[in-house]
């Protein structure tokens, strides 16, 4: 069994920053691959990044690239998304899931909310204009 629990959220200026944080539990968490989505009222849930395990090789959503990024701590079961010049359509229930699967490491679907077999609970950003 994993648990994942989200930290970080709130409520912040467009143009602000947020760090997100994802605690995992399990021994082997260095060998998952981490993903975090998002869900906006009346919408899908949606991609924002992946991290792998073995290299550590990020993904991100176009709309994302090069405002947040997605790190991890195996040391101390942590997954990061740090997320800066925040915008309103950022605004969301944010979660992070992970893949101990390794289904990710032959499929490469990170984008897919399918390839991951746990889920956090998740944490609300809300980004005010």
């Amino acid at each position: 069994q994993v648990q994942l629990v989200e930290s970080g959220g709130g409520l912040v200026q467009a143009g602000g920053s947020l760090r997100l944080s994802c605690a995992a539990s399990g021994r082997t968490f260095s060998s998952y691959a981490v993903g975090w989505f998002r869900q906006a009222p009346g919408r899908e849930r949606e991609f924002v990044a992946a991290i792998t395990w073995r290299d550590g090789i990020t993904y991100y959503k176009d709309s994302v690239k090069g405002r947040f990024t997605i790190s991890r701590d195996n040391a101390k079961n942590l997954v990061y998304l740090q997320m800066s010049s925040l915008k309103p359509e950022d605004t969301a229930v944010y979660y992070c899931a992970a893949d101990t699967t390794k289904a990710l490491y032959y499929s490469g679907n990170y984008g897919r909310p399918a390839s991951y077999d746990y889920w956090g609970q998740g944490t609300q950003v809300a980004v005010s204009s």
